[in-house]
Parts: structure tokens; C-alpha cells; sequence
């Protein structure tokens, strides 16, 4: 298999190291050493594994690269003691024999969107599987289906499938920087989500390093692990290294609009009617619901933008007649639509104006400090409650809200058919988005978003007030350190069945049978119970 120039490099590094007498070679009693020996001892000469270390000029640029959330790249953040970038199955398959056997943290980034930096620091000594270069793509138009390795991007992914066929697309999220591998294990919601659900619900086979090195797929995993996998949070139960989607039909032609309201422009009105249309509209439409802060009219004073964005698989001259019907207080003219491509829609959204070969830039995004919750709303928010919520969002340094409508095909799963639960009942899903630049302004920006989390918990789901994985929050609460199963797990109930309701029990379950050594873990990983496994 062809390397890469840089991760030639990295080979090369190893190399010197393996036969270094400098600080870094290896001795009998240097874990780091040890640990490079034992990548060796497993490696072919013939499919060298790229490894970076510290003693690499490029590794602090590669560990920064893809990690979005300054939060977690302060000076004073840990750094791992390797970043290996697998160009091959079996050099992760070393990765993981090698971690285990001398005890350091096994992280996996394939794209370096995990909101808290779950896949790229640790308390502990950690190593980084970075899949950079682990991205391949084979579309199969006639059956519609595509293996994706697990660090390709969604851009790629979109892009790839688009220029095999311009009727087939993928339903998962709109940032196209994101990575499969950890996206459609933890659900994958986008524009499609109305007509087709889930990235996760179009998995139809997967392949997996599992604690003990293996490389399992859907037949040989079995039907517990392959259901975890799948909205559960991969990270949990092993190392993803592919998926196998279906690919769905859409149309040559898609229709997109954005049209923006302010609060004097009538913006609490339309969201208020928003809320009663959006999930039940016909499934070919999808309007999403993006409010953010600008200048009021009069100056010093500040206004809510509310910025209704539409993907209607279909001609303008159809979406304007569904508008007509069941949203004419928008006024959606013809002038605000714009017919194009599935695949340039997902420029449209993100970055218009741009080609659609910017789908395949992995690292455009200018970093910054970041937190990110979420909620699900079950009930429309009364005016005089919109009302309270725009004076508070207001007071925040640059927020942010998603709403993104359920219904239609989210309606006919079951809760318990995959991880994710959220389905029939929840009108839309909530993300939240608080950005700031300076680190300074850290706990000030986290203090604020937590105030506004706690009251919006009057209009959200209760019992449990339901949360979203990939949008992941630690102030739901974290794993408990030590040996105590019953403990570990009680403190993992508490987010746990935010994210997954009542599977969230199966999950421990799966957990307990696969990796009951706990190997695979992260602040918020799936606990095992060890006498749960043995059932």
C-alpha cells in the first residue's frame, strides 16, 4: 500500500528510534520504548505502521490539526506520547495489542469533531490513532452501497458518492469536516433525517478491532455488538475501522432557500408556527431553524436572527406550492430558491459560493473555545415563552441555536431498534453553540451556557431530559474513577439514559460481554459489569 510523504517520514523516525541512543531509545525499563518495540515486533517490513513522537517536528501540527476546541489545546493540555495514522487495518490492530499491554490510553480520532475533546486528550498516558489516512470510499451504484473507512470525511463521502451517480446521496450531518467513524456510530442527523432517518439507520455491516485485536464484521460481531455500534457510541466497544451504508435516492434537482427574520421583522411569530409545521410537513421537505445575535435596528441595542433553511428534493415550483399550503406567514418568494445539485447543497449551507471540491478540505475551520449541549423539544414553546428565551440568549458573547425538525421517517422506528432513541414524540432536536476566542473568557462563556441550559429545561423533554451523543456534554456527569462497578455504573446512569433512555442498560450489557476489562473507556465511555457479561 502506498504511504504517504509525510507518514514516510514518520516511518523513517521510527526507524532512527528503533536504534536511537538518545533519550528516547529503547531500554528495558522505558515504557515508551517498550511500546515501540512492541509496534515493531508486530509490524512487516513490507507495511511499515507511521508513528510520530514529540522528537517529530510535525507532531504538535498533527495533533492540533483536526482537534476543533481550543478548550482542550492550551498550553497546559496534555499531549499524547504517540500519534500513529494508520494506512492499514493491522497497524491498528497493533495499536491496540501494544496499548494494552503497556497500560497507555487508546484515543481515536477520525475527525476531530467530539465537542469535548474526548477522542484526542486524556488524564492518563495516551496514544492517538489518527485516521487522516485511513479514508477510502467504494461506491457501489448498483446495489447503492458504499464501504467508507472510518476517517473519511462527510465532505468526501458526499462528494465521492455524488460523482459516482446524481441520484444517490447519504443522509448525516451538514459540517462536511466531520468523521464517519464517530458521526454515524453516534446516530448522524442532517438534512435527510426526515426522509431517511439516521447515517445509523442505513449501516448494514461494519468491521471492528475488538479489545482482544480482532477484526470482527456483522456476521462474525454478532447482533448485540453490531446494534451497539450504531448510535451507541463505537468508541465504547472497540475501534471502528469501516462502514458498509445503504445509499439513497434523491433527486437531480434539490431546491434550497434561507430566508432571515429578526425579532422586529416578526421572527417570534414565524418560529412560534414554525414549531407546529416542521416535523409534520411532507418528508421531502426539510426546514431547519438556525437563531443567532446581531444589531437591533436601533443602535446599541441588540436582535435575534431567525434564519429558516430549506433542502426540498424537488423542483421550486413544488416547494412553493407546499409553502403556500402550510407556511404562507414566511413568504417564501421564488427569488429566494435556488435549484441545484444534492451534493453542491451541502456547499450551499456550509459555505456558499464555494466549488464543490471544497468538500474535500479536511481542515478549513479557524479553531476556537467552544461548549456545545443539546435538547429535545416534545411540545411547541408558547410566544411569551420564545419571548424569555430571546432575552436570555441575548445575553451570551456569540450563541447559537439549531433546531432541527423530526417527524415523518423518525416517526416509524422503534426507540429500541438502534442506541439513539429519540423518534416519534420529539418535534425537533436542539443544539446550542456558545463560541468564544480568548481563553480568559472561558468560565465566564461556560457559566453562561450552563445558566441557559437550566432554563430552557422548562420547555425540553423531562424524565429524562434527553440529550443528544454526538453532541456531547460532560455536565451531565462523568464516569466514576476506581474499582467500583455498582458506583461506576450508577454515576454513568445519570448521562447514560439521557443519551439513551431505556438501551441504555442493553449497552452495558454489550459492554460487559465485549471488553469487560474496561479497556476501551473515555469520561464518558459504557461501563462494564462484569457478572452482567457472564448472563
Amino acid at each position: 500500500m502506498k504511504i504517504s510523504s509525510s507518514a514516510s517520514l514518520s516511518v523513517l523516525s521510527f526507524l532512527v528510534l528503533l536504534f536511537s541512543t538518545g533519550s528516547w531509545a529503547i531500554n528495558s525499563n522505558s515504557v515508551h520504548g517498550d511500546f515501540l518495540q512492541c509496534l515493531s515486533s508486530l509490524h512487516k517490513p513490507s507495511n511499515p505502521i507511521p508513528i510520530y513522537t514529540p522528537n517529530n517536528s510535525n507532531f504538535t501540527a498533527l495533533f492540533r490539526s483536526s482537534a476543533r476546541n481550543l478548550r482542550f489545546l492550551s498550553p497546559n493540555s496534555t499531549q499524547p506520547q504517540f500519534i500513529i495514522t494508520p494506512t492499514h487495518e493491522s497497524h491498528v490492530q497493533a495499536a491496540v495489542a501494544c496499548c494494552r499491554k503497556h497500560g497507555l490510553d487508546l484515543k481515536v480520532r477520525s475527525g476531530g469533531h467530539d465537542v469535548e475533546g474526548l477522542s484526542y486528550w486524556s488524564d492518563d498516558p495516551f496514544v492517538i490513532v489518527d485516521l487522516v489516512d485511513y479514508r477510502n470510499i467504494t461506491v457501489d451504484v448498483e446495489a447503492k452501497t458504499a464501504w467508507i473507512q472510518a476517517g473519511a470525511s462527510l465532505g468526501e463521502v458526499y462528494f465521492k458518492v455524488a460523482n459516482a451517480s446524481k441520484t444517490l446521496g447519504f443522509p448525516a450531518g451538514f459540517c462536511p469536516t466531520v468523521g464517519v467513524g464517530g458521526h454515524i456510530s453516534g446516530g448522524g442527523i442532517g438534512a435527510l433525517v426526515r426522509k431517511y432517518g439516521l447515517a445509523s439507520d442505513q449501516v448494514i455491516d461494519a468491521r471492528i478491532v475488538t479489545v482482544d485485536g480482532k477484526i470482527l464484521d456483522k456476521r462474525t460481531m454478532g447482533k448485540d455488538l453490531f446494534w451497539a455500534i450504531r448510535g451507541g457510541g463505537a468508541s465504547s466497544f472497540g475501534v471502528i475501522l469501516s462502514w458498509k451504508v445503504k445509499l439513497v435516492d434523491v433527486t437531480p434537482i434539490v431546491t434550497v432557500a434561507t430566508v432571515g427574520r429578526t425579532l422586529e421583522q416578526g421572527a417570534t411569530d414565524l418560529v412560534h408556527k414554525w414549531q407546529f409545521i416542521a416535523d409534520r410537513l411532507h418528508e421531502d421537505v426539510y426546514i431547519g431553524l438556525t437563531m443567532t445575535v446581531g444589531n437591533g435596528s436601533r443602535a446599541g441595542e441588540k436582535t435575534v436572527l431567525a434564519q429558516f433553511s430549506f433542502m426540498f428534493l424537488g423542483g421550486t415550483d413544488r416547494l412553493l406550492r407546499l409553502m403556500e399550503e402550510s407556511f404562507p406567514e414566511l413568504g417564501l418568494n421564488r427569488s429566494d430558491c435556488t435549484e441545484m445539485s444534492w451534493v453542491e447543497s451541502h456547499v450551499y449551507f456550509y459555505a456558499p459560493g464555494r466549488p464543490v471540491e471544497f468538500l474535500w478540505d479536511r481542515d478549513h475551520e479557524t479553531k476556537s473555545f467552544l461548549k456545545v449541549k443539546a435538547d429535545y423539544a416534545r411540545e411547541p414553546i408558547s410566544k411569551a415563552g420564545l419571548e424569555g428565551i430571546w432575552k436570555r440568549f441575548m445575553g451570551g458573547q456569540s450563541p447559537a441555536m439549531l433546531w432541527t425538525p423530526m417527524g415523518a421517517r423518525m416517526n416509524e422506528i422503534s426507540e429500541s431498534e438502534l442506541p439513539y432513541p429519540h423518534r416519534a414524540g420529539n418535534i425537533y432536536n436542539i443544539m446550542y453553540v456558545e463560541n468564544w476566542v480568548q481563553e480568559s473568557e472561558s468560565e465566564k462563556q461556560l457559566d453562561w451556557m450552563r445558566r441557559f441550559y437550566s432554563y430552557m429545561g422548562r420547555y425540553v423533554s423531562r424524565n429524562p431530559r434527553s440529550a443528544y451523543l454526538n453532541y456531547k456534554d460532560l455536565d451531565l456527569g462523568q464516569n466514576e474513577n476506581g474499582d467500583n462497578e455498582a458506583t461506576r455504573y450508577i454515576k454513568a446512569r445519570s448521562w447514560g439514559r439521557k443519551y439513551f433512555k431505556s438501551n441504555f442498560e442493553r449497552l452495558v450489557k454489550v459492554k460487559s460481554m465485549v471488553d469487560p476489562g474496561n479497556f476501551f473507556k473515555n469520561k464518558q465511555s459504557i461501563p462494564p459489569i462484569k457478572s452482567w457479561g457472564k448472563n
